[in-house]
């Protein structure tokens, strides 16, 4: 391996509360007729956590809250796809708009508030500053670049992730797109890419470019994603066991 690729959100950071808070007050903007918000806030935090795992971007934030409005039983990424395959093309646009106005305002109204809302996992960012020199270090996420850098620097890890390290939502909705623009700018074989990532789409959207895939077992996923990426040949690994599967002598890339 020549380079280890991360995801960002549920691999680096526990941003989870910010991205509920943040698509919460997208809903009440769009939707204030809507009771959704008017229940059970854990049941609602705890049903929103489940569905993040099927999603890739800001606009799917709403997804989950549409699902859970409608009380839709949703248990596979099939299912979740055809969900979102219903919704009207302008909603999902503007709900993604409004996802950026919306963390925009609450990082100007309150910046500490804001960044205590997304902590990173304290074993992973030792883990990075132990392996860096090792390995070349890239993040591929669908969170913007402006507020990956901000919380890199927050978390102390900035210098680790130089310019054209970091590929955000511009560089594509597929993950697959991150990982090529990647081997090029670095110029490495995709074979020699390691990515990780909590989310077993898209590990599914890069493994067919050769890339190895492992799934963050300490992401925003469950039983159910850790037993089908086993089915599918993806390492599943908790932070404590990473460096020793990633970087061990003669590591294979299997479950």
């Amino acid at each position: 391996m020549k380079l280890l690729a991360l995801d960002f959100d549920g691999v680096i950071s526990d941003s989870a509360p910010e991205c509920f808070s943040v698509a919460c007050a997208t809903w009440r903007t769009l939707e204030p007729d809507s009771p959704l918000l008017s229940g059970d806030e854990g049941a609602l935090r705890a049903g929103f956590l489940t569905l993040m795992a099927l999603g890739n971007r800001a606009e799917d934030f709403g997804i989950a809250l549409r699902i859970l409005e409608r009380g839709a039983r949703i248990e596979s990424q099939q299912a979740y796809d055809a969900f979102r395959a219903g919704l009207a093309s302008g909603w999902l646009r503007g709900f993604h708009r409004q996802f950026y106005r919306e963390r925009a305002a609450l990082a100007a109204a309150d910046r500490g508030a804001w960044l205590r809302q997304m902590s990173p996992y304290p074993a992973f960012v030792d883990l990075l500053r132990r392996i860096a020199g090792r390995v070349e270090l890239a993040i591929a996420t669908a969170k913007d670049r402006g507020t990956v850098r901000v919380l890199l620097g927050e978390y102390g890890l900035a210098g680790l992730f130089p310019e054209g390290r970091v590929l955000d939502k511009e560089t594509g909705v597929s993950k697959a797109a991150h990982m090529e623009a990647l081997a090029r700018e670095l110029g490495v074989e995709l074979g020699a890419i390691t990515f990780v990532d909590d989310k077993l789409n898209h590990l599914d959207a890069v493994a067919p470019l050769g890339v190895r895939c492992v799934l963050a077992a300490w992401g925003y996923n469950g039983a159910r994603e850790h037993r089908l990426a086993r089915e599918r040949g993806y390492a599943v690994c908790e932070i404590a066991e990473l460096e020793a599967r990633i970087l061990g002598e003669g590591y294979p890339g299997e479950a």
